[in-house]
């Protein structure tokens, strides 16, 4: 899967679950803040990946995750690893 591909896929979701507009999750935005996520929507974001891709993130994984850039690098790096 491309990296373009994921993030495709990745923005569908994120939009879908957390009911935001996909023209608001950019890059540079940060995750966290478009989203509205507390520490419980992460495991909501955990779960998503894994049964969309395939591959399984802990809150760990998610220090230093501030955008939706990082985000996008920590998935192509599991999913393309």
């Amino acid at each position: 899967m491309t990296k373009a591909e994921i993030i495709a896929k990745a923005n569908e979701i994120l939009a879908c679950e957390f009911e935001v507009e996909e023209s608001v999750i950019t890059p540079e935005a940060p995750l966290k803040e478009t989203l509205g996520l507390d520490s419980l929507d992460l495991v909501d974001v955990v779960v998503l990946i894994e049964e969309n891709f395939g591959v399984t993130l802990k809150n760990s994984d998610f220090i230093g995750v501030k955008s939706f850039s990082d985000f996008y690098t920590l998935l192509d790096g599991r999913i393309n690893g």
